[in-house]
């Protein structure tokens, strides 16, 4: 009987812990700068008050509503932040808590792997979902399914927002999210805040606004010139082009089709940072699956076999057409009539033609046949004392 190694599927599922801890993570970083940028400016407002000899009443007392409004102000900013990080919390414990329910489970049909293996196969939609933009869809499945603390539904709602805005030529939401992950992208050496910037001054040389384009440039382009210095050097000459210009690159630089790019950038970027996989988890599944069922004779026309997915060119045979072969340590060899397994009780039996059926298959055959055996795949008709069994090493 098949048993499972539930360390092996949990390897399968980095994303599902590592997304919230590394969005509590960042929220963790980024209030800590806050909190450290306000208590400084508390202390030096404080430290400035104390100093100054000649402070009136009047004036220390708007100094000290002032101060207490900021203190106000960042107490609702952690009191938010605590909720925050709490929620992500909570999902962690929810994730870490469905990964110990097979940690123990060696069969796979015990109830407990079929119900956790409902539970993944409702993620994996929803993560399909999500990435599709069927945002609605998607979370009608965790609410049925129960999973919403399973799925990350608004950090893909972030994203949907962002790339809806470049959708609509705008760049400003991509820009403020490549702001607040500065130091993360610098550290990718992802180049999507200049491409973004580029993408501004080419909708202003479009615009026929040369000389709000060359101070763009100046401001936003030239702190790049280390590493860009050709594309900033084609951002100025297409200054002197117009947008139906059939001169390359300035005619590519024009194209429309550059903001699908920047959106196809930003989603790489964005997944990466949030450590979410590139690829749905729906289409890794897959393309595991049927990489385990491909042979070569699956793409064989009188090989394919009725029972095998991956035989039929039209569906999956043909989404499996780049996927690696299966790797077989030891092979099962199955008999072509009859789709039993062929071994010591059943031997693989030669008939004269090449072709091998299970003796049990081709006995059956006989004996409605007035002892006569037709080949399935060639038409060839034999009797059994013309069959030679066949010993497999």
């Amino acid at each position: 009987m098949n048993t499972i190694k539930p360390d092996q599927i949990i390897e399968l599922e980095p994303s599902l812990i590592k997304v919230p801890f590394e969005q509590l993570r960042k929220s963790f970083r980024y209030q800590h700068k806050y909190i450290e940028k306000e208590l400084t400016s508390l202390h030096d407002k404080i430290e400035r008050c104390m100093r100054d000899t000649s402070l009136s009443p009047e004036k220390a007392s708007l100094v000290l509503d002032d101060l207490l409004k900021q203190v106000d102000k960042l107490t609702r900013k952690l009191q938010k932040a605590k909720v925050e990080e709490l929620a992500h919390s909570h999902r962690i414990e929810k994730r870490i808590q469905n990964l110990r329910q097979i940690e123990d489970v060696t069969l796979p049909r015990a109830p407990e792997f079929i119900a956790w293996n409902k539970t993944r196969l409702d993620r994996v939609v929803v993560d399909y979902l999500l990435r599709e933009g069927m945002t609605r869809s998607a979370k009608r499945v965790a609410e049925d399914g129960g999973i919403e603390d399973m799925v990350d539904i608004q950090l893909f709602a972030q994203s949907e927002k962002i790339e809806q805005a470049l959708r609509n030529h705008s760049c400003k939401e991509c820009l403020s999210w490549c702001s607040e992950n500065k130091s993360s992208l610098r550290k990718m050496k992802s180049t999507l805040e200049f491409n973004l910037r580029l993408q501004e001054h080419i909708e202003l040389a479009r615009s026929s606004r040369g000389l709000d384009a060359i101070a763009y440039a100046n401001k936003h382009l030239t702190p790049w010139k280390t590493t860009e210095e050709k594309r900033i050097g084609q951002a100025m000459g297409l200054l002197a082009y117009k947008s139906n210009t059939q001169c390359q690159p300035y005619k590519d630089l024009y194209d429309p089709s550059r903001w699908l790019e920047i959106i196809d950038q930003f989603r790489s970027d964005f997944y990466a940072l949030c450590s979410l996989t590139s690829h749905p988890l729906l289409a890794i599944t897959l393309q595991a699956g049927l990489s385990a069922l491909k042979t070569p004779q699956c793409y064989q026309h009188e090989n394919q076999n009725v029972n095998c997915p991956i035989c039929d060119n039209q569906t999956l045979g043909g989404l499996a057409e780049k996927l690696p072969l299966s790797h077989h340590v030891n092979s099962t060899i199955v008999c072509r009539i009859s789709g039993k397994i062929m071994n010591e009780d059943n031997p693989p039996m030669l008939l004269p033609n090449g072709r091998v059926y299970s003796l049990d298959a081709l006995q059956d055959m006989a004996s409605k046949n007035d002892g006569k055996i037709t080949c399935p795949r060639t038409g060839d008709i034999y009797t059994m004392d013309m069959l030679k069994k066949v010993f497999i090493s």
